[in-house]
């Protein structure tokens, strides 16, 4: 099998050069000449491109990219339900299959075909068991150089980490998966961050050689290639690739790459659901998985959808909760409101918006006692704040009025974006963007936005958080002015979610703004609403 597989590639590359020199003085031909001369370059190592040297874990978000901007084309529907907690878990295709089979290839037009928002594609090939940031010690670093060392037992993979991310990613959390390089046989110390799955595709060798991970998948597909095809595959992908050479790639695939396939990952393939010969060009089993999968996403996944009408009668008439902090409605602050409340341009909001971060610094942790010396030698007992990193979070547009009021108080402070918009289809928020420091977890996080009107958008801001590790009692809700509603849904979801605001007001209307409000915070403060001006009559300001 080897020996024919090599016949049938290497003959073929000789005429192709032989012809291509032929052909060298003829100017009609000089161009296929070349083209034929540059599949030849790649067998030496030292010429060879390396397209693709690291594992292939990534997000697949809906956008378009142009050369100036990304633009998201869909935006993810809620994930959980009026309780906060998610109700929906992400459809996970598995795709086994020898090496070079095939399986990165038909996840790809599977992805594609699809057509749906947020698909994550998880690689098996990122999770080479490791020490610290080398996935192989010293003597297996010396036996892969060698092509000694065998990558396609079961042993190499660290299928306790592989298990746990593909379940937090199932889960909806977010994850941070291993980055492997093939050419030097370690990770990367940066690792990739992952999050927002609807669909995951997982593929790799030995996808289904665990009864654990075969329970988290939820439809099964064994990609099956002739071996001799595998093999010439494999040949290329690795000369080309990887930077090896022939005869190791030859030694590597006959001691331990065709034994594992027959012990190892041919005797799966009883638990596959469908079996697809040919791989990728396998288009009629391809529209069979896509039909499948289509249909289980249209399942109604709640009986009550998470829409902003659904909200809005859902705790009439219930007290205040205890974790709700409104300014004290001093001359200073109903003067603000007076000012962002009337219908003229935004003008003097910040310093509003200042006071709100007093307020979070008298509840961002417990002090503890602490005993200073007084300018006078004398002793003063008295309490501190532990210095606790704290990021903010701003939900777009209007959210973004809100940073430089937190900047100028918290100069080192990190900040991080989210947007979110209603689906006048359907009624519900829907995430559309996602950009959030790194190491958030242990942060305490500042939640940023100039109105709650249901809580629809803060709610699925709070969910973001929780599923990227935020402490729940470490997030604090800001907002200028929220309405009872609001207030209710998103307390009743997140019991612990500390909220402040400037003012509470009673109802919104039926398109769901607050009444009295103050409109669209954002048109106005950005000036992209053509406001009205305010006039002042003998007595006070109409507005």
């Amino acid at each position: 099998m080897l020996r024919g597989a090599l016949a049938r590639l290497f003959p073929l590359r000789r005429r192709s050069c032989s012809s291509a020199a032929a052909r060298e003085s003829r100017a009609s031909s000089s161009s296929s000449s070349s083209s034929s001369c540059r599949l030849l370059l790649p067998l030496a190592p030292s010429l060879s491109p390396r397209k693709r040297t690291t594992s292939q874990s990534k997000t697949e978000p809906p956008l378009l990219r142009t050369s100036t901007r990304t633009i998201y084309t869909a935006g993810r529907p809620p994930w959980y339900d009026e309780a906060g907690t998610p109700f929906k878990e992400a459809f996970v295709i598995g795709l086994c299959g020898g090496s070079a089979s095939g399986k990165t290839t038909v996840a790809n037009k599977i992805i594609e075909a699809l057509d749906v928002p947020w698909v994550v594609l998880l690689s098996m090939d990122s999770f080479y068991k490791a020490s610290s940031l080398s996935v192989l010690n010293k003597e297996q670093q010396q036996q892969a150089a060698r092509h000694e060392y065998n990558f396609d037992h079961p042993d190499a993979f660290d299928f306790d980490l592989l298990i746990g991310v593909l379940r937090k990613l199932k889960e909806g959390k977010s994850v941070k998966v291993p980055v492997y390089d093939f050419t030097t046989h370690s990770r990367h110390k940066e690792w990739k961050t992952i999050y927002g799955a609807n669909v995951i595709v997982f593929e790799g060798i030995l996808a289904f050689a665990n009864k654990e991970l075969l329970q988290l998948l939820d439809m099964k597909v064994f990609v099956d290639t002739d071996s001799d095809i595998r093999l010439v595959r494999r040949l290329k992908r690795d000369i080309m690739e990887r930077g090896r050479d022939v005869a190791g790639v030859i030694k590597q695939y006959s001691m331990f790459v065709k034994p594992a396939f027959e012990q190892y990952i041919e005797t799966t393939m009883q638990a596959a659901d469908i079996v697809v010969p040919r791989g990728g060009e396998n288009f009629v089993a391809l529209d069979l998985i896509v039909q499948h999968v289509h249909s289980q996403l249209e399942k109604p996944p709640h009986p009550l959808p998470l829409h902003r009408a659904a909200l809005a009668s859902a705790h009439q008439g219930q007290p205040l909760p205890k974790t709700l902090s409104v300014l004290e409605n001093t001359p200073q602050v109903r003067g603000m409101h007076t000012i962002i409340r009337c219908v003229a341009p935004v003008e003097g909001c910040l310093s509003l918006s200042l006071s709100l971060w007093v307020q979070v610094g008298a509840r961002a942790g417990s002090p503890s006692p602490v005993t200073v010396e007084t300018p006078q030698g004398t002793m003063y007992e008295g309490k501190r704040f532990h210095r606790q990193r704290i990021t903010g979070v701003s939900i777009l547009r209007a959210g973004e009025t809100m940073e430089q009021a937190l900047t100028a108080v918290c100069k080192d402070i990190r900040l991080g974006k989210i947007l979110i918009q209603t689906n006048h289809d359907t009624g519900e928020p829907e995430l559309h963007y996602l950009r959030l420091p790194k190491e958030i977890s242990e942060d305490y996080v500042i939640l940023m936005d100039s109105t709650v009107s249901t809580g629809a958008a803060a709610m699925m801001a709070v969910r973001v958080l929780l599923d990227h590790d935020v402490q729940e009692d470490r997030i604090f809700l800001l907002s200028l002015l929220m309405a009872e509603m609001g207030v209710h849904s998103v307390a009743y979801a997140f019991p612990r979610v500390r909220i402040i605001t400037t003012a509470v007001d009673k109802r919104v209307n039926e398109e769901f703004h607050i009444i009295p409000g103050i409109g669209n915070f954002g048109d106005r403060y950005f000036g992209t609403d053509g406001p009205l001006p305010c006039f002042e009559s003998d007595n006070s300001m109409d507005c």
